[in-house]
């Protein structure tokens, strides 16, 4: 019983673990003050060195850390500079969205974005999308995501996993290729229809 529950103790480490959030270089973070007058809210990027240089606490080393370490510093950072700041920290993953969209291309994503945000992101899905299936390429592997259930839920970014440089591909519906298809089949049987008139 007792190696079952250090099993199981070990599964659920691993788990909370895999969902930690990486930022590489280009991805970035977004900070909200609330009860602050300095301009200082805004949209910060990762350089190539792996550095985040942010107003007046300089350069917050992202490397090899996951997003909590780095939110955990800069509130530290922050919260050592003003009394009580009252902020928002958001990471900022570079995506690349592709397939039946109407501006496929990179976009940046918090992880409080929801799948629908997303896609109005990169102007929405086009008319030949199949809009339920669509899919998370990261490197080789091909995640097939419920559209219906999270559009359902409501669930974030973060609910589903995305992390940076994670690729969403919306596949081209069967039925629009199928309309296309008949249209020419349409077309032959018309063509067949004068050239048997024309014969006679």
């Amino acid at each position: 019983m007792k190696n079952l529950f250090l099993v199981l103790f070990a599964l659920l480490v691993f788990n909370i673990s895999s969902y930690s959030q990486i930022l590489n270089p280009g991805d970035g973070v977004r900070i909200i003050f609330y009860n602050i007058t300095d301009n200082i809210s805004g949209d910060y990027y990762i350089q190539q060195d792996g550095l985040l240089q942010l107003p007046f606490i300089g350069n917050i080393d992202t490397r090899n850390r996951d997003f909590k370490f780095i939110k955990s510093q800069i509130v530290t950072k922050y919260d050592s500079l003003y009394k009580n700041p009252e902020l928002t920290v958001q990471p900022l993953l570079r995506i690349n969205i592709l397939g039946e969209v109407r501006n496929p291309g990179y976009y940046y994503v918090t992880d409080v974005e929801k799948i629908t945000g997303i896609l109005a992101l990169a102007g929405g899905v086009t008319g030949a999308a199949a809009s339920k299936e669509i899919y998370i390429l990261r490197g080789d592997d091909e995640i097939e995501l419920n559209v219906s259930e999270l559009t359902a839920k409501g669930n974030t970014a973060a609910d589903f996993g995305l992390r940076s440089g994670d690729r969403i591909f919306v596949p081209r519906s069967f039925w629009a290729d199928a309309s296309q298809y008949a249209i020419i089949f349409s077309g032959i049987a018309v063509l067949s229809t004068v050239i048997a008139l024309l014969i006679r």
